[in-house]
């Protein structure tokens, strides 16, 4: 899910190691390298699997029963807290607005219908400000977290709310960016976008796959890969975790907000 343009060569090194440390484990069956081509919910529905990152929105929903969790992905970014995230939301740097309620009749960016961290926690976010089912005055789908905040950067949009991990990789590779915006406010916190297989997948092969990301997470001859994809190791989440994207959905439509708008 973390893989602009400008890493693709540190996210294929980190899965051609994590497809070695599975072999190292005694499970075959790795894929040699990773599929870009196909969309992500065909990646995800597919009864064979082997590994994909998902977002927690997808998780609880479409994906529910139909995929497991292996890990949940730490990153160095200082809006994580452990194994949690949070999203930003940043509206142009000379922008007049100085609290979210200065946003009220605004044009917003997000990303995709089913994201968590570019729609339901933008949702959550503004639900107790929202009146009559209403906050902005409209919602552009760019159709990605960049796109979202290229749009802010541009000014044809007044805000939009970013996954703090793209925008800390976004302030490396397009510091331009990163710079024509400020952040305005900050979404609650939730478990980050989690490593997945498919529902079939046996418990002994979790496991092993759950060991594979280990010995990545600790190798130092991959310090530099995981230092250019910001990524500082893996939690095991309780069960249930992944409740809180669903606790913010509820929120929000209990406030009478239950669409972004």
């Amino acid at each position: 899910m973390y893989d602009p343009p400008g890493l693709a060569a540190a996210t294929d090194a980190l899965w051609a190691a994590i497809a070695a440390a599975c072999s190292a484990e005694g499970l075959d069956g790795a894929p040699a390298a990773l599929d870009r081509a196909r969309p992500h919910r065909d990646v995800w529905g597919d009864p064979a699997l082997f590994l994909s990152q998902t977002c927690g929105y997808p998780l609880v929903h479409e994906l529910r029963g139909r995929v497991r969790v292996i890990a949940t992905p730490r990153y160095a970014v200082a809006a994580c807290a452990g194994a949690d995230y949070t999203s930003l939301c940043v509206v142009p740097r000379a922008s007049a607005a100085q609290r979210l309620d200065d946003l009220r009749g605004a044009v917003a960016a997000a990303n995709e219908i089913d994201s968590h961290s570019g729609m339901n926690a933008f949702r959550a976010l503004v639900a107790p400000l929202a009146r009559g089912g209403r906050f902005f005055g409209r919602v552009v789908w760019s159709g990605s977290h960049q796109a979202s905040l290229e749009l802010v950067a541009r000014r044809e949009v007044d805000t939009a709310v970013i996954d703090c991990v793209t925008f800390a990789l976004l302030e490396r590779l397009r510091p331009d960016l990163a710079s024509a915006v400020r952040v305005l406010a900050r979404t609650e916190a939730c478990p980050g976008l989690p490593f997945i297989t498919a529902a079939s997948t046996s418990d002994s092969d979790v496991a092993r796959i759950r060991r594979a990301l280990d010995r990545v997470a600790a190798d130092p001859a991959l310090a530099e890969v995981r230092a250019a994809l910001l990524l500082d190791g893996f939690e095991i989440l309780p069960d249930g975790a992944y409740r809180r994207v669903l606790d913010l959905e509820e929120a929000a439509v209990s406030l009478g907000y239950p669409a972004l708008a």
